[in-house]
């Protein structure tokens, strides 16, 4: 392979091929929209407190005891975990003026997870730093794949300050979410339309979601034999968690029952207000007063998320590879939490989909040898 693999998003299914690629001495470049790596990995600190630590806006745990290739990669790595803490009751809550419920699981029923201490984001940094410095270009936009008579792949991408960029690759890997390929890259000759249609046809996990951290000076709903763990009908978060770190600051972490469409009609600071009050009914008048509140919406994110992706997945779907993916030539590779064959939406599955994409590389110098 004299011209590089060109792998497209560098959220942890990019970096990682990147990575796999790297330790099999074939070269590759990583183009990424974003002036940051990590995709829909997304830690963030305090602004004024960073070392509270970085809590997660996007994934945030994984289960050990059922993904093997996460959690040996975290191991290889050497990155310190953090059990989730489900010990103490849960609340649930059928309205906003009814009583909250409490209630305490039998032993053993909450699956057991982790979360990684620093965040996500201590894997994705992690990934990144094996790679050669230049390996990852941000602020990078692919607009255009060519794929000539003689199977030669070219892409045309642009810088953010306009700067215009023709790439030749020995292979393409998009890493991204299908219906964001489908939607903002251009493809001479065009995708068939069964391919086409097949990546339309995979929702983004998490696009059409918002989340938010609050932060405490201590996890003081422990003190009251709580979990942190809620399900609620009433909202604005219909699923509340413990986030708290091992050094002694608390957070809880939601996801909202909201819909996209009102949560942009809201605006961020009436939803934040809106939390507040939820929590408070919930936890009481400590959890009114956080350090910090951290949000984020995915689905106004335009490297996450299309129109499509406004209504929030309440299940995994059943993902797997594109649909008719041969028919736009071996040198073209779909990777992603989305086109994996299992873990679809998890961070697992964006591990898998990657090695899977290594292989179909190795396949292709294979070919050339």
């Amino acid at each position: 392979m004299k011209e590089p693999v060109v792998i497209i998003g560098a959220g942890l299914s990019g970096l990682h091929a990147a990575a796999l690629l790297q330790e099999k001495g074939i070269g590759c470049r990583v183009l990424e929209a974003r002036n940051r790596v990590g995709g829909r990995v997304l830690s963030m600190s305090v602004k004024a407190r960073p070392e509270i630590g970085r809590f997660d806006l996007g994934p945030t745990w994984f289960w050990p005891n059922h993904e093997p290739v996460i959690t040996k990669l975290v191991k290889e790595l050497g990155l310190p975990t953090i059990e989730q803490h489900t010990a103490g009751a849960i609340l649930f809550e059928q309205s906003q003026t009814g009583p909250v419920q409490r209630h305490v699981l039998p032993e053993g029923a909450v699956e057991r997870s982790v979360r990684l201490e620093g965040g996500i984001q201590a894997l994705i940094d992690a990934v990144a730093s094996s790679l050669p410095p230049e390996t990852i270009e941000l602020d990078t936009r692919v607009n255009a794949i060519r794929l000539d008579e003689a199977g030669e792949v070219t892409i045309e991408a642009e810088k953010s300050d306009g700067e215009k960029k023709s790439i030749r690759a020995a292979a393409v890997i998009l890493a991204m979410p299908p219906r964001i390929v489908a939607e903002r890259i251009a493809f001479s000759p065009p995708l068939p339309d069964g391919l086409m249609a097949s990546l339309k046809d995979k929702p983004t996990w998490m696009a059409g979601q918002a989340k938010v951290v609050a932060v405490y000076d201590r996890p003081f709903w422990r003190e009251d034999g709580l979990s942190g763990q809620v399900t609620s009908w009433s909202g604005p978060l219909q699923e509340i968690h413990d986030a708290s770190s091992d050094n002694g600051y608390g957070a809880l972490f939601g996801f909202f029952g909201l819909p996209a469409k009102m949560r942009e009609e809201l605006g961020e600071e009436h939803i934040l207000r809106l939390v507040i009050d939820q929590l408070t009914r919930l936890f009481g008048p400590t959890a009114g007063k956080p350090i910090e509140l951290l949000y984020k919406d995915w689905a106004i994110d335009p490297e996450t998320a299309v129109e499509e992706d406004a209504q929030p997945l309440t299940s995994f779907p059943d993902y797997g590879p594109p649909v008719n993916k041969e028919s736009c030539g071996t040198k073209i590779i779909f990777a992603g939490t989305e086109t994996s064959s299992g873990y679809g939406g998890h961070l697992e599955g964006a591990l898998r989909s990657a090695e899977v994409a290594v292989f179909e590389v190795m396949k292709i110098k294979k070919g050339h040898s």
